[in-house]
């Protein structure tokens, strides 16, 4: 399975790309029926933001210890922090989309020209950010996955893995921006 992997990296990337982006737009866009999950507490969803903000900060340090690690060659390092991203990723990602799934995104509870002007430019930016990650990061990660580390270097995946690991950076701390000015600041 893993030499069928290997050798399907593009394929298995645009597949894995579709289906994750097919959940989070069927969520955001509430095609995916909220009837389908179990509903929580009115405490567990006034939680998930402030759980999904820490997870998300969290997440911002490991990749930059990620980084530290791949630039050090200190590359097992680097691969259990990049792998503990994923995992951080994928907590807040089902959080997330829970939240969303059961009552719709956020409002935005501040004035209108706060709104207008910085509020959806960095909820945007956040946004596209994230979509763009989605394949640059399952690009990288089945290079890695599928391959020993000697071998990883002979592929595309630092080249990629800068990018990836740079929008994935800024689009976690975007998001904890939105957070402050849904939840801290308004």
């Amino acid at each position: 399975m893993q030499r069928v992997a290997r050798e399907r990296v593009p394929e298995l990337t645009v597949l894995l790309t579709v289906i994750s982006l097919g959940l989070v737009f069927g969520a955001a866009l509430r095609v995916i029926p909220a009837s389908l999950l179990p509903v929580a507490s009115d405490a567990v969803f006034a939680a998930i933001p402030h759980v999904n903000a820490v997870v998300s900060t969290l997440a911002v340090g490991t990749i930059l210890a990620g980084v530290t690690f791949a630039r050090r060659g200190a590359y097992e390092r680097h691969r259990a922090m990049m792998v503990t991203s994923l995992g951080l990723f994928a907590v807040f990602l089902v959080l997330y989309l829970y939240k969303v799934t059961i009552q719709g995104p956020a409002a935005f509870p501040g004035p209108a020209v706060v709104e207008t002007y910085l509020y959806l430019p960095l909820l945007a930016i956040h946004i596209l950010l994230a979509i763009v990650c989605v394949p640059l990061l399952y690009y990288v990660l089945l290079l890695a996955a599928t391959r020993p580390i000697r071998e990883v270097f002979g592929t595309k995946h630092r080249r990629v893995g800068r990018v990836a690991a740079s929008l994935w950076l800024v689009s976690f701390v975007l998001g904890n921006v939105v957070y402050a000015l849904l939840y801290l600041v308004y």
